[in-house]
């Protein structure tokens, strides 16, 4: 036979692949299903992504160690809703147009790419070739580097939010309030929202070429800090035990929908600027700060873990200047001592996003890495509430808050949550984002209320 005409090789999964000299430098695959089985390959890989949205925690790294063998995956655009599927590369991050992927397709030849354009199949190797420039850390070594970034930012991060109380609080604006639905970390969650439209949807992508620890950092260490769900949760039972249920109720929806409005303008001026960029061709100039050698790593990281070390030496040393005063100084301190380690738990509890549950990976749209990250933080947060009204001593409101302020609020997070939201919400089945945070909201208070209302309200707690 002629090698000018296509020849259909049976897949095991029952795809058929044809391989073409013509017109084309690489070689097509077309893939060819029973309609059902269509839908659910399609329903699985759409239900994997948006769960994955927000975060992969530590997959992310060990996706980025085998990308260099060239393999193309396979994902759904983002903004095609019919079913056309493209190609990017292995390992790469989520971006405002694709998403990534692991599907049971992933395992057919190395290059292959849909009939409806070439485009972005010269875009996935240019960022596979970005890949393979880059010099790759060993696996013990970039695994520190990266708690090391979750560390320094998730620390930034509470004091930001810390910072934002403050200023919206009845101190200054006078915006939020512990009696209102407007809550304290209303500010914080909703500009965390609003960057991670920018950071971890639009620019992800551009910031991973630079580092994919700095896209890491910003995202899940700074983000993900600024904002807590705990506390928005904590709020809302403060108020429900005083009473005022409709506030409750109000506080919720009003937090739900400022967080997800938040998001999609972020996104919407996200891309607006990113298009300014790039008339301007002033986008490139992000590759003269790439980190992508033996010596560009290990400078940063030296100097990462001396911001740290700074951060920590600093924060002991004004929490026992400020432990014997009644200000809210020696909280703040110790929230950022124990900021990182509810960071590097959310972060690591983040590789269940996308896997479901069981072998069969059933659910799999619901991100159960947040989810349990949210419910658990809320959860010991009402703990350490019902712990400060009925021990109600100094010491005990001084640690109680300061964990309740680092530790829980870097543990749970609203920019993941919402950024899944988002994803689920855009999707052919937008019902999944109701259902997820129903499901997030409803479960955190509702075991609120056993942990913490039921015991002030029998007890007489004040």
């Amino acid at each position: 036979m002629d090698h000018e005409t296509n020849e259909a090789e049976p897949d095991l999964s029952g795809s058929f692949c044809q391989t073409s000299s013509v017109g084309s430098p690489v070689s097509r695959c077309s893939l060819s299903f029973p309609r059902s089985l269509s839908f659910q390959v399609d329903d699985d890989i759409e239900s994997e992504n948006v769960s994955e949205t927000g975060d992969i925690g530590d997959r992310a790294l060990h996706s980025k160690r085998h990308s260099g063998s060239g393999s193309i995956r396979l994902s759904i655009d983002k903004g095609l809703e019919n079913g056309m599927v493209v190609p990017i590369s292995e390992g790469s991050e989520h971006d405002s147009t694709a998403l990534n992927t692991r599907s049971p397709m992933s395992l057919l030849p190395e290059e292959i790419i849909s009939p409806i354009s070439i485009d972005v199949l010269i875009c996935s190797k240019e960022k596979q070739e970005d890949k393979e420039k880059a010099f790759a850390l060993p696996p013990l070594l970039e695994y520190m580097s990266c708690l090391v970034y979750l560390a320094v930012f998730g620390i930034l991060g509470v004091l930001t939010r810390y910072e934002l109380q403050k200023l919206f609080g009845p101190g200054v604006a006078g915006v939020t309030s512990d009696n209102y639905p407007l809550y304290l970390d209303l500010p914080s969650n909703m500009v965390g929202s609003f960057l991670m439209g920018w950071w971890g949807v639009v620019f992800k992508g551009d910031i991973s070429r630079v580092s994919d620890h700095l896209a890491i950092g910003l995202t899940t260490g700074y983000l993900g800090s600024l904002t807590t769900f705990s506390g928005w949760n904590q709020k809302m039972l403060d108020l429900s035990v005083d009473g005022h249920w409709v506030f409750s109720f109000v506080g919720f929806l009003i937090g739900l929908f400022l967080a997800a409005y938040a998001i999609k303008l972020g996104v919407g001026t996200a891309k607006c600027f990113k298009s300014f960029l790039k008339r301007s061709n002033r986008i490139s100039d992000l590759a003269g700060w790439r980190v992508d050698n033996r010596y560009h790593h290990l400078g940063v990281l030296v100097v990462l873990v001396v911001i740290l070390g700074l951060l920590w030496s600093v924060s002991w040393a004004m929490l026992k200047k400020e432990y014997n005063r009644d200000s809210g100084g020696a909280q703040l301190w110790l929230a950022c001592i124990v900021a990182p380690p509810g960071v590097w738990i959310r972060w690591f509890l983040a590789r269940l996003n996308g896997r479901g549950l069981g072998k069969a990976g059933s659910l799999k749209w619901v991100p159960f890495g947040t989810l349990i990250a949210n419910v658990s933080a809320a959860c010991i947060m009402a703990a350490l509430s019902t712990m400060k009204k009925a021990v109600h001593t100094k010491t005990c409101d001084t640690i109680s808050t300061g964990i309740q302020l680092g530790f829980l609020g870097c543990l749970s997070t609203v920019s993941t949550f919402i950024a899944e939201y988002n994803a689920m919400e855009e999707s052919q089945k937008n019902w999944r984002a109701y259902a997820y945070a129903l499901m997030t909201i409803a479960v955190s208070f509702g075991l609120g209320i056993l942990i913490y209302s039921v015991p002030v309200w029998t007890r007489g707690y004040k």
